[in-house]
C-alpha cells in the first residue's frame, strides 16, 4: 500500500478498469527507447500496474527492465471522433522485472512516480494534468 492519498483518482481507476491495451516504453543497453504495446492489470489499493504477456522473460522489455528501471506507460484511446475527444493516462516511474514464481507468471511490474492525464473527466473538457505520485515500496 502507499503511504499517502491513492495514486490514482477514482475516474483513473475506472478509466483504466475499461482497458486492456497500453504501451510501455523501455530503454534498450544503447539508450534508445523502446515501444510495445501490452496487456496490463492495476491494482487500485497500491496503484502498481502490471505487465504480462507470453514468454516474458525472453523479451527485450524484460531485459531492459532488469538492466534499467525507467519506464512510461501510455494507455489511450478515443471518448468520442464527433467531437473529438482523445483522453488517457501517462505513467512514468520505475518498474521491477519479476521472473516467474511458482504458479506466479512473470511480470513486469510498474511504481508510478509521475501521472499525466487529458479528457478522463466527465465532461472532457478539462485541461491536461500532472502530479507527482507517492510511489508504492514493494516489500524487503
Amino acid at each position: 500500500m502507499t503511504d499517502g492519498p491513492p495514486v490514482f483518482t477514482p475516474a483513473e481507476r475506472a478509466f483504466l478498469a475499461g482497458q486492456r491495451l497500453g504501451r510501455l516504453a523501455t530503454l534498450a543497453p544503447d539508450g534508445s527507447p523502446q515501444l510495445r504495446p501490452v496487456g496490463f492489470t492495476l491494482d487500485a489499493g497500491s496503484g502498481v500496474i502490471d505487465i504480462g504477456g507470453h514468454a516474458l522473460e525472453r523479451t527485450r522489455k524484460f531485459r531492459n527492465v532488469q538492466r534499467d528501471g525507467r519506464v512510461a506507460f501510455v494507455v489511450d484511446d478515443l471518448a468520442s471522433v464527433e467531437p473529438w475527444r482523445p483522453r488517457g493516462i501517462e505513467v512514468r516511474g520505475t518498474a521491477q522485472a519479476l521472473p516467474a514464481s511458482g504458479s506466479r507468471p512473470a511480470v513486469i511490474r510498474i511504481h508510478p512516480r509521475r501521472v499525466l492525464g487529458w479528457g478522463i473527466d466527465s465532461d472532457g473538457l478539462a485541461p491536461p494534468s500532472s502530479r507527482e505520485v507517492s510511489p508504492h515500496v514493494p516489500p524487503a
